[in-house]
C-alpha cells in the first residue's frame, strides 16, 4: 500500500507544481495571490476549525495534532469551485478544478507523530478586460507559491502536546497585460514573471481535559512568524500585431528589474471547542494575520491598501453510533460550520470580506477506521459596488484519508 501511495504522490506533486492556479478571482492580482485553505476536507467541512484533532485523521493547520496519531495515515484532497463573478452590469460564470493537500503521517512512538506532504499555498488565476474609448486592455495572471513541509510533534502529558512543522515555500507568479489602441495597428504587451523562495515554520500547541464524565474540553493555539520571501524577477515589454491567427510578436525587450525581499506576516490562531469523545464536537476559532505590512512583489498600486486580516469560524461535527454494525449511516460523520474573513484587502476604499456556509460527511471504508470525505460550501466575496467584483462561490471537496498499519508483528506469512 506505501508504494502506491508514494507513486501517486509523486505523480500528483508534478500537478501540483504544473498547475497552481486553482481560482479566478480578480482579487488574486494583489500580494502573492489568494490564500488556499491549509487543512483537510474533514476541517474545511466544518468552517476549517483545526482544535479538534484524534487518532485516525492528519492534522495539517495544527502540528500539536500529529502527535494524537495512532495509525499511519495517507491523506489526499481535491476541490471544484464554481464561480459567478457579478460587477454591477455584468456577469461571469467559471470553474475551477484544484489539488489541495497530499500528506503522510506516521505514530513515531506513543509519544512522537511526524508528517510531511505538498499544499499549494497560494493561487493567481484571473483574465480581466479593461475597455475605453481610446482602446482595450487585457490583463491575465497565472500561477501561485506550494508548501512542501515537515512536521514534528510531542506529547508532554496525556492532554498536552506540541508541534513544528518547517516548511519550504516555492513558486511563480506571472501578470501580463496588453494594450491595444484604436485605429493603431500594433499593440503592446508586458510580461512580468516573480520566482518565488523562502522558508517558514508554524508552532502549535494543543490541549485537552475531561470537564466531566463525558465532556472533553479541547483547545489550541498556533503561530507563525513572520518570513523573508526572496522575490527574483524579470519584465519584457513587446510589440504585438493582431493577425488571423493570432498575435504575432514584432519586437521583444527585456527591461531590468531588482529581484526583491518581502515580508511575509507573521500569523497566530486560538480555538477552543467541547464535546462528548466520538459522538458530538462544536469549536470555534479565532485568527489574526499581521498583513497590514504586506506589499506587492515589483509595483505598486495606487487603490489597495494591506490591512491586518482576521477570520472567525465555528463548526462542528456528530455521530449518531460510531460502534454500530446493524446501521452504516450511524457510522457516518455529520459535519457542518459557517466562517467570516476580513481578507485585509482594502480595494477603492473598501474592505475585500469572505463569508461562507459549509457541511459534509464522513465515509467510512476499508477495515482500519479508514474514510472518504465529502464537503460542500456556499458563499461570497467581495462587493459589487464602487467599481468592484463581487464572487459567489459554490465549493466541493473530496478527500481519500486511510489508514494503515506499520511494524505489525505477523504470525503466519
Amino acid at each position: 500500500m506505501l508504494k502506491k501511495f508514494l507513486v501517486v504522490i509523486l505523480l500528483l506533486g508534478i500537478g501540483v507544481s504544473q498547475a497552481q492556479e486553482g481560482t479566478v478571482s480578480p482579487y488574486s492580482f494583489y500580494g502573492i495571490g489568494n490564500l488556499k485553505f491549509k487543512g483537510t476536507a474533514e476541517n474545511r467541512a466544518m468552517a476549517g476549525i483545526s482544535v479538534y484533532s484524534d487518532s485516525i485523521h492528519l492534522s495539517i493547520q495544527n502540528p500539536a495534532g500529529v502527535a494524537n496519531l495512532k495509525l499511519v495515515n495517507y491523506t489526499v484532497g481535491g476541490s471544484h469551485k464554481f464561480e459567478t463573478l457579478r460587477t454591477t452590469d455584468q456577469k461571469e460564470q467559471a470553474t475551477t478544478t484544484s489539488l489541495d493537500y497530499l500528506a503522510i503521517g506516521v505514530p513515531l512512538s506513543d509519544k512522537f507523530g511526524a508528517s510531511f506532504g505538498l499544499i499549494p499555498y497560494t493561487s493567481v488565476g484571473y483574465q480581466l478586460k479593461d475597455e475605453s474609448e481610446d482602446g482595450t486592455t487585457e490583463y491575465t495572471g497565472t500561477g501561485g507559491l506550494n508548501k512542501a513541509f515537515l512536521t514534528l510533534a510531542y506529547k508532554i502529558t496525556d492532554g498536552l502536546s506540541v508541534g513544528i512543522d518547517a516548511n519550504y515555500n516555492f513558486g511563480n507568479i506571472e501578470n501580463n497585460a496588453t494594450a491595444r489602441l484604436n485605429d493603431v495597428q500594433y499593440g503592446t504587451r508586458e510580461l512580468n514573471r516573480s520566482d518565488l523562495l523562502g522558508f517558514s515554520y508554524n508552532l502549535g500547541l494543543a490541549y485537552k481535559r475531561m470537564v466531566t464524565d463525558k465532556l472533553m474540553l479541547s483547545t489550541s493555539l498556533t503561530y507563525t512568524p513572520e518570513t523573508e520571501f526572496t522575490s527574483e524577477n524579470s519584465r519584457v515589454i513587446q510589440t504585438v500585431l493582431e493577425t488571423d491567427n493570432g498575435q504575432a510578436i514584432v519586437d521583444s525587450r527585456n527591461i531590468d528589474v531588482s529581484d526583491t525581499n518581502f515580508t511575509f506576516p507573521s500569523q497566530w490562531t486560538l480555538g477552543a471547542g467541547i464535546g462528548q469523545n466520538k459522538k458530538w464536537f462544536v469549536g470555534a476559532e479565532y485568527t489574526d494575520q499581521k498583513t497590514s505590512n504586506f506589499t506587492n512583489r515589483t509595483f505598486d498600486i495606487t487603490n489597495v491598501e494591506f490591512k491586518d486580516a482576521s477570520k472567525y469560524r465555528i463548526g462542528g461535527f456528530y455521530i449518531p453510533n460510531y460502534n454500530s454494525f446493524g446501521n452504516f449511516w450511524k457510522r457516518v460523520v455529520y459535519r457542518a460550520g459557517f466562517r467570516f474573513e476580513e481578507t485585509g484587502i482594502n480595494v477603492n476604499g473598501q474592505d475585500i470580506n469572505e463569508f461562507g456556509i459549509s457541511f459534509g460527511v464522513g465515509i467510512p471504508v476499508g477495515r482500519v477506521f479508514s474514510n472518504v470525505n465529502i464537503g460542500f460550501e456556499v458563499g461570497t466575496r467581495g462587493t459589487k459596488d464602487f467599481g468592484l467584483v463581487q464572487e459567489n462561490f459554490f465549493n466541493t471537496y473530496l478527500s481519500l484519508s486511510l489508514n494503515d498499519k506499520w511494524f505489525e508483528k505477523r504470525y503466519f506469512e
